[in-house]
């Protein structure tokens, strides 16, 4: 049996995981908050909020990379008449469908406390 009242320390543990697991959910909203949470002194001692803060902005910069890079390709597809556009926009929208589900998998495992 457990007591009724738990201790302080127990109670304080445990606002802290969620503190963190909210933080950890909060960093992919933006790069900002990431960011910040790598500078923010009590955030940047947690291994689970570095870790999503550094996830983030690497699909960020992935989403960066992938998007000049397909920008350059779908440049060169304009020029077919009215296959070119079509391919560029389906492409257009798969990536982005995926990067959008990456994104929400990334906030239901930090709001799971998973890595």
């Amino acid at each position: 049996m457990q007591p009724a009242i738990q201790p302080v320390e127990t109670r304080a543990r445990q606002c802290w995981r969620t503190a963190s697991n909210v933080a950890g959910a909060l960093a992919y909203c933006t790069i900002l908050p990431a960011i910040v949470f790598l500078l923010v002194e009590p955030y940047n001692k947690s291994r689970f909020v570095r870790f999503h803060s550094f996830q983030c902005i690497g699909l960020w910069f992935a989403a960066l990379v992938f998007g000049r890079r397909y920008g350059l390709q779908a440049s060169c597809c304009f020029f077919v008449p009215l296959l070119g556009h079509l391919v560029v926009l389906l492409l257009s929208m798969v990536v982005s469908l995926g990067f959008f589900v990456i994104w929400v998998v990334m906030i239901v495992k930090a709001l799971q406390e998973r890595c």
